[in-house]
């Protein structure tokens, strides 16, 4: 039996919980949390499946990343500004993030707890070429390709956050490899170019971490901010960055959204009561307003997030 996401985060928090292997804390930066202004907020959509994660078209569309209630099969949904729905692309077997670069929408499948368990190969990253709507096939062989980024010289990065739980570097050719090895229990990912480093979420591991992996030198400990509270009840999920190097994360179990300083180690909540959120990324393209946070949950809903 294949297991919902929901499901499957409730089994793991409890299994994590009881025998959680200790992270690495070389170079971290923490701080107490402090008070922080909330973000007013606005339901944009709800009556979807399973929401894993989201990504902006930038061509007036949200695109969602759908699994049905066993957490296995679905598809990429579309949602226009306009609030009009339609399928993107059909069949997708366990979707998870989603990345877009100019034309090309790239996805991830096979993202699923089973797929992790039984240590399947089965994960893929695909480009939907966005004006004609064909799809390709990037990257196979992966094992529960969760986040998803690209770093600058062309080559992916994807995460996994159950079993064994890092980072894999894809080249364009196929070629996977271990990225950033001190990292574990991974599952958000986001590069912020403009300071050359790829920003990290853990879910599992005893505290929430939000790590910086320098692109120059990936191998080192990379640095390190911690979000108040235990990590597998916060379970930390997608992330995005803002253009000031602001990481905002979805903590999934914990219902709520933080904003996090990588360097300062600063954390504050800026929404909550948000339960089973598992994505969230500033609008982009026609109608969908840029200073603000469009959050995803396993509820099946979209939120948008405005900042005071």
């Amino acid at each position: 039996m294949t297991l919902s996401p929901t499901m499957s985060r409730a089994l793991t928090v409890c299994a994590v919980t009881a025998a959680a292997a200790v992270l690495p804390c070389a170079q971290t930066a923490s701080a107490e949390p402090v008070s922080c202004p909330q973000w007013t907020r606005q339901t944009v959509a709800t009556g979807y499946g399973v929401l894993e994660n989201l990504g902006f078209d930038g061509r007036g569309n949200l695109l969602l990343a759908e699994q049905s209630a066993t957490g296995s099969a679905g598809s990429l949904q579309r949602l226009g500004a306009d609030g009009a729905r339609s399928v993107a692309v059909a069949d997708v077997e366990g979707p998870g993030a989603v990345l877009v670069v100019g034309d090309t929408a790239y996805f991830t499948t096979g993202n699923t707890v089973t797929a992790a368990l039984a240590d399947r190969a089965d994960g893929t990253i695909h480009a939907l070429h966005l004006p004609s709507g064909a799809v390709t096939t990037v990257a196979t062989g992966l094992t529960m390709p969760n986040g998803l980024a690209q770093l600058p010289n062309g080559d992916f990065v994807v995460s996994r956050d159950v079993g064994v739980a890092t980072l894999t570097r894809v080249t364009p050719d196929n070629v996977a490899t271990p990225y950033a090895p001190s990292l574990s229990s991974t599952n958000g990912l986001a590069f912020d170019r403009p300071r050359n480093r790829l920003i990290v979420s853990t879910t599992f591991n005893p505290t929430s971490v939000i790590a910086a992996v320098d692109y120059a030198d990936p191998d080192s400990p990379p640095r390190q901010a911690v979000i108040p509270g235990i990590g597998p009840v916060n379970s930390a999920d997608d992330l995005t960055v803002g253009p000031d190097g602001t990481a905002y994360v979805t903590l999934n179990v914990a219902g709520s959204i933080h904003q996090v300083d990588v360097d300062t180690g600063r954390t504050c909540a800026i929404a909550q009561d948000l339960p089973l959120s598992s994505s969230a990324r500033f609008g982009s393209g026609p109608g969908w307003d840029p200073k603000s946070l469009y959050v995803t949950s396993f509820l099946g809903t979209v939120t948008k997030l405005t900042p005071p």
